[in-house]
C-alpha cells in the first residue's frame, strides 16, 4: 500500500522542497525484473520541472514558457531525481488542463505515468477541481492509456498541430495534425461544460 506523508521534505533540483501530499510507493516487479528504488509522487514549485523532460511531451519550448508559470507541477521522484512530470493549471472556476504527462525514457513501461497521472488527478480534486481536460495528438496507445483512466474524447480540433507549431511533429512516422480533445468528470453531480477551443 502506498504511505502518504503530508510532510516530508523531498530534493528536486536545486534546494529541499517542501512536499505539500507525497505518496511513496514501494518497489514493484515488471517483468521479472525487481526495481529497488521506490518513488515518491508529490507536488513540485513550477521552477523545479525539468525543461528536458517537458520536451519529451512537448517539443515547443515556446509553448512550455506559455502554459508553466502558475501551473500546479506534479512530479514522480526517483532517488531525489525527477523522473515524471505533471503540468496542470485552472482554466475554469471548476476545471482544470493537463498540458503536458512526461516519464523520463528509462523509466517508461514500469507504471510510473500510471501512479503519476492518479496522483495528478487526486491531488486536482482536492483543490476543487470538478472536470479534468487534456489535448492529444497520439490515437493509439496513449489515447488507450487516458481511456483507461476514464478520460473520453469530446471533441477533435482540425489542424491544430499544423496551426499551432513551427516544426512538424512527428510520432511513428507519423506527422500530427489534428488534436483529440478528451475530459474526465472528478464529480459526476458537476453540470458538463461546453468544450473551450484553444
Amino acid at each position: 500500500m502506498p504511505k502518504k506523508d503530508p510532510a516530508k521534505k523531498i530534493t528536486g533540483k536545486g534546494e529541499p522542497l517542501q512536499a505539500l501530499t507525497t505518496i511513496t510507493y514501494p518497489s514493484a516487479r515488471y517483468d521479472n525484473m525487481q526495481y529497488q528504488n521506490t518513488i515518491e509522487y508529490t507536488q513540485i514549485p513550477e521552477k523545479d520541472a525539468p525543461l528536458s523532460l517537458l520536451l519529451e511531451a512537448d517539443p515547443s519550448k515556446k509553448h512550455i514558457r506559455s502554459y508553466l508559470p502558475g501551473s500546479w507541477c506534479f512530479a514522480a521522484i526517483d532517488t531525489n531525481h525527477i523522473k515524471g512530470i505533471c503540468v496542470a493549471n485552472r482554466v475554469d472556476k471548476f476545471i482544470a488542463e493537463i498540458f503536458n504527462i512526461s516519464i523520463s525514457p528509462e523509466k517508461q513501461k514500469q507504471g510510473i505515468g500510471t501512479k503519476l497521472l492518479e496522483f495528478s488527478l487526486s491531488e486536482l480534486t482536492s483543490k476543487g477541481i470538478h472536470r479534468v481536460e487534456l489535448g492529444t495528438g497520439t490515437f493509439g496507445y496513449q489515447l488507450t492509456f487516458y481511456q483507461r483512466h476514464g478520460f473520453r474524447v469530446e471533441a477533435v480540433i482540425r489542424d491544430y498541430f499544423l496551426n499551432n507549431y513551427d516544426q512538424p511533429i512527428f510520432e511513428n512516422d507519423l506527422q500530427h495534425k489534428d488534436m483529440l480533445k478528451l475530459y474526465i468528470e472528478l464529480n459526476s453531480q458537476v453540470e458538463t461544460h461546453t468544450i473551450r477551443k484553444p
